[in-house]
């Protein structure tokens, strides 16, 4: 059984996830984390060996995190990876939700509730009929293909039926980096949270440098005065740790949220899905402005190395 453990973490609380990433390894020794506030853990051996089920091994971790950092989460438990982070979104804090029957916990719910379906997929999807996980499953496995793709169909229909056939892998490092920037008052100044994003455009992008890695994705949160928060994901062009690359990425998640007058006192950048730089497809480009900009990038992260981040800033930031 597979417990996913979502921490009830504020963002600039994030840097506890360590310590309980290594409360959950006092479990088991299977522990993969999964940043800003997640957890997977395989306790199929902790089961045996405390002869506890995973609601019990649940309830015990839950204590434990309150007691120790004063953390609440949400906990679902499942068979295999997706189903137990479908349960933990099913569930509140200070409750577990285990799935014993897959079939019977996915045949209503939304095509859009599966690992992997995203808006476009999931329209695609309902416009032939298939708005239910029960539908998509029913499906013959050829129509899925030619509707998605030869792949993806499989790997939808799989899903659909509750075969997921990731695996817990103990100390993976980390999939994303994360970066805020909260502001003082309600801030409603379009140009204020602009030079935002590029601070945590730049942060980010010398964090990922430094550790020779490129992301696929970018998520940017836009957090309100009443508590509220926005949430929006872009696939890059190309993995990239290029600065100037994720700026044009959350510039556009920001324009795309059309905010008017809005209340912001935190806005916030993911970069998702790393990778090692060595391993990404970089596309030629015949602007001699970009491979100028690159260059000019690697001198200051060479000088930020040596002078310390503040070395050399955009122009738009010093002022």
């Amino acid at each position: 059984m597979i417990l996913y453990v979502r921490f009830r973490l504020e963002p600039m609380y994030e840097s506890l996830l360590p310590h309980l990433v290594a409360l959950l390894g006092e479990f088991t020794p299977v522990v993969e984390a999964a940043p800003p506030d997640a957890a997977l853990a395989d306790v199929r051996g902790a089961a045996r060996y405390f002869g506890r089920g995973p609601a019990e091994l649940a309830a015990v971790i839950r204590v434990r995190a309150l007691a120790r950092y004063g953390v609440d989460c949400v906990i679902g438990a499942g068979p295999n990876p997706m189903l137990a982070r479908m349960a933990a979104r099913d569930t509140v804090p200070g409750t577990t939700l285990v799935v014993d029957d897959p079939e019977s916990f996915l045949r209503d719910k939304p095509v859009a509730a599966l690992d992997g379906v995203g808006p476009a997929t999931a329209r695609t999807l309902c416009a032939y009929g298939l708005d239910s996980v029960g539908r998509v499953a029913a499906a013959p496995l050829a129509v899925l293909q030619r509707i998605v793709g030869a792949r993806a169909g499989r790997e939808l229909w799989e899903r659909a039926r509750g075969t997921d056939r990731t695996a817990v892998v103990a100390n993976a490092a980390s999939r994303s980096v994360a970066a805020e920037r909260a502001f003082d008052r309600d801030e409603l100044d379009r140009d204020r949270h602009r030079r935002a994003l590029l601070s945590l455009a730049g942060e980010l992008g010398a964090r990922m440098r430094g550790e020779e890695q490129v992301c696929r994705s970018l998520t940017l949160t836009v957090r309100y005065a009443d508590r509220s928060a926005t949430t929006r994901t872009r696939t890059l062009r190309e993995p990239s740790a290029h600065s100037a690359a994720l700026a044009e990425t959350a510039y556009a998640l920001h324009e795309a949220l059309g905010l008017q007058r809005a209340r912001v006192r935190g806005i916030g950048l993911r970069a998702e899905g790393l990778m090692p730089a060595e391993k990404a497809a970089h596309q030629l480009s015949l602007d001699p402005g970009d491979d100028k900009a690159r260059r000019i990038e690697a001198v200051a992260d060479r000088a930020r190395a040596k002078f310390g981040p503040g070395a050399i800033v955009p122009g738009s930031l010093a002022a």
